[in-house]
């Protein structure tokens, strides 16, 4: 017999376990963390167990997930150039480049999912699509900056294309693919920013502000390995929504384990789980920094030496902003569409990861995308 598939997600798995079994949540966080006042509905909201969900029903949702057959499988793209543990992936295509910028934090697998669900994939039956795999950061990135990511690497992988290329960002990768936009505009000639924070304090301001107070607590770990490690960063996420993470596993748990459904739950949920430490040096200029002191809205964001300013760009703009975003919300994405003159404003209603990879992603963002392309 085949064995039973274990994961090793939803990470970190204790966590989760004790979201289940601690009557009222975890109350300790809001007594203990320094930041737990920008969220006064960890504890509130959590009438025996996170989110009001029962721990059966959340115990039994993360074993279903666990114990899911599928597994990823695509075709691996050609690697045209590599730089550390970075890859310049080529999707094919014809036409003029468009190169993809994803997060640091995340693998980018989240746009190119599986078969019949990757953005990359689609766009590229239809013009040259290339993508940023930044990769595990190894030795040689081990004391990167932002810096080094975008005056560095970034840009060595931009001049790789070989001829000027649109720049399009994914959450974080639209911060990065923003200042390599303005350092180097010679090899730019369009910009896509999606679900791209630049706000940090427009929806929250206490709550941003906590997760750079807590950095103090997180130094003994990334002095050991000069990183900030995966669990770290996923226990960061989970406690900005822990209700919501519980409900999600409980609903998994009643949904048909063999449905097209499940497998976009499995999908996206492995990616969320496998994901990247940081260089130490880029964990504390974005939670001290972006989220913190907020510097990229108050202009004090440098890379290169230079202040990152979206009003200083000269090229054509997109800006896509998902209505239903809890990750980057609305608030910290709109200004720049203003900022950016001319800048095309685009607001589907999806989520963070729906608008890239959900069930209806073409609509929400891979065909409008596609259509802003055709126009330059």
């Amino acid at each position: 017999m085949t064995p039973p598939v274990i994961r090793r997600g939803p990470r970190p798995l204790l966590l989760h376990l004790l979201l289940a079994g601690m009557p009222g949540g975890l109350p300790f966080w809001n007594a203990s963390m320094p930041w737990s006042g920008g969220w006064p509905s960890w504890s509130s909201n959590w009438p025996g167990g996170a989110g009001g969900v029962a721990p059966a029903e959340l115990i039994a949702g993360i074993a279903a997930y666990r114990r899911h057959p599928w597994r990823r499988e695509v075709a691996a793209p050609a690697v045209v150039w590599a730089e550390g543990g970075s890859r310049l992936l080529e999707y094919g295509g014809d036409g003029d480049p468009v190169l993809f910028v994803p997060s640091l934090v995340n693998r980018a697998d989240v746009l190119d999912l599986f078969e019949g669900r990757s953005m990359l994939r689609f766009l590229a039956a239809r013009r040259r699509v290339l993508l940023l795999d930044w990769g595990w950061p190894g030795e040689a990135e081990r004391g990167f900056t932002l810096t080094d990511y975008v005056a560095g690497r970034l840009v060595r992988a931009l001049a790789a294309v070989g001829e000027p290329a649109v720049l399009v960002g994914y959450c974080m990768g639209g911060l990065l693919a923003l200042a390599a936009a303005q350092l180097r505009p010679e090899l730019v000639r369009g910009l896509g920013l999606l679900a791209t924070p630049w706000d940090f304090h427009a929806a929250d301001a206490a709550a941003s502000r906590g997760l750079g107070q807590v950095l103090p607590l997180l130094e003994p770990l990334m002095g050991v390995t000069q990183r900030l490690p995966i669990d770290a960063i996923q226990t960061l996420f989970a406690m900005m929504d822990p209700g919501g993470i519980a409900a999600k596993y409980a609903g998994f748990a009643r949904v048909d384990q063999g449905s097209a459904r499940a497998r976009q739950f499995v999908a996206i949920e492995d990616w969320l789980n496998d994901g990247v430490p940081l260089a130490a040096a880029v964990a504390r200029e974005c939670l001290g920094g972006w989220y913190g002191e907020n510097t990229p809205a108050r202009g004090l964001w440098r890379v290169a030496g230079e202040a990152v300013e979206p009003a200083r760009l000269r090229v054509p703009a997109l800006v896509a902003v998902p209505g239903r975003d809890r990750i980057v919300p609305p608030e910290s994405s709109l200004p720049l569409a203003g900022l950016i003159a001319g800048a095309v404003l685009h607001q589907p209603t999806a989520g963070h990861v729906g608008m890239v990879a959900g069930a209806s992603a073409e609509r929400a963002l891979w065909g409008p995308l596609q259509d802003w392309l055709a126009l330059l």
